[in-house]
């Protein structure tokens, strides 16, 4: 068996070694598996283009082995072009209480609890957050929409948009407002960064109208949304990689959505925000969903939100093209 795996690699037989792994996988040779990737991971050293099998199979681990040998892919480095965070991948299958023996404290840890979390498992309150939030999702939040993952790679649908009318936006003098616009481009960042998307961001002193004004959006739809619909895009937008980015995933998307509303709601400098105020901030915010009259394409996320609070409004336009 060894001696097939080296031929197939000194060859740079990547069909070869695809069927390889699909076979290791089928009969559950896990031991097998972690020998592949290990195999293909040095041979990339010595210049051989073995990259993707040693990232096919390190992927596989993660999803399908028992959590013993699940857990082993974090050791690897091949982790840049998986369909998705590890932490998420290794939460798909795999409930907290299988992985947590096998997880040494550190920052994949924490992730992986805050993913095993937005899936419903329970985790301690001494478990060390790298994230600064509450691994339980709130009263106030949803259930932000989950991503799948299969053989062939992962699946991460958008949440429902609603039917828009056709509205008449208003002239509104646009604030500087550095905090909120710096944490909106971080909630995209994957778009614009890695990506061919682009991102906007409006604030004024006035109703959404008024900030869609800001914006430049002359002729403009939206509908008006639950709190609950609004956090579901939020959350799903700054998951998301985008067209090319890496995906972060569902746990860090809810952290860079924390910290994004955080600021727009000015709570001030205290970081990790106080769950409870952010909360009852956000359930009397006002939240459309909007969009220019033109074709929707690719990954998209447009929003106003207004605050009777402060008496502020925000648009918020991020698009990336497929």
């Amino acid at each position: 068996m060894t001696n097939d795996i080296d031929e197939l690699i000194h060859r740079v037989d990547l069909d070869g070694l695809v069927r390889f792994v699909n076979d290791t996988v089928s009969s559950r040779e896990w031991r097998q598996l972690v020998r592949v990737r290990d195999a293909c991971t040095s041979a990339v050293k010595t210049g051989r283009q073995v990259w993707p099998i040693a990232t096919l199979a390190n992927y596989r681990l993660a999803l399908w082995a028992p959590a013993e040998f699940a857990c082993r892919s974090l050791d690897d480095s091949m982790r840049t072009f998986m369909p998705g965070p590890i932490s998420e991948i290794l939460a798909i299958n795999h409930s907290w209480v299988e992985l947590a023996p096998y997880l040494e404290p550190s920052p994949d840890r924490s992730l992986v609890a805050h993913e095993r979390a937005l899936r419903g498992d329970v985790i301690d309150t001494s478990e060390y957050s790298t994230l600064d939030m509450p691994f339980a999702l709130q009263t106030w939040e949803p259930d932000y929409d989950p991503a799948t993952y299969a053989d062939d790679g992962g699946q991460f649908p958008a949440p429902p948009a609603p039917s828009t009318t056709r509205v008449m936006t208003t002239s509104g003098e646009e604030l500087d407002d550095p905090d909120t616009t710096s944490a909106f481009r971080l909630l995209v960042e994957p778009w614009t960064a890695a990506s061919n998307g682009r991102a906007e961001i409006a604030i004024v002193e006035g109703d959404g109208l008024a900030a869609l004004g800001a914006l430049g959006a002359v002729d403009a739809r939206r509908c008006k949304v639950e709190h609950h619909l609004a956090l579901r895009w939020m959350v799903w937008a700054a998951s998301s990689g985008g067209a090319h980015g890496r995906r972060r995933g569902r746990a860090n998307g809810r952290s860079t959505t924390w910290w994004f509303l955080h600021q727009f709601l000015d709570l001030g400098d205290t970081w990790p925000t106080d769950a409870d105020e952010l909360g009852m901030r956000i359930e009397g915010l006002v939240f459309h969903l909007w969009d220019s009259i033109e074709p929707a394409t690719g990954w998209s996320l447009q929003l106003t939100i207004e605050d009777s609070t402060t008496g502020l409004s925000c648009a918020i336009h991020a698009r990336d093209a497929a």
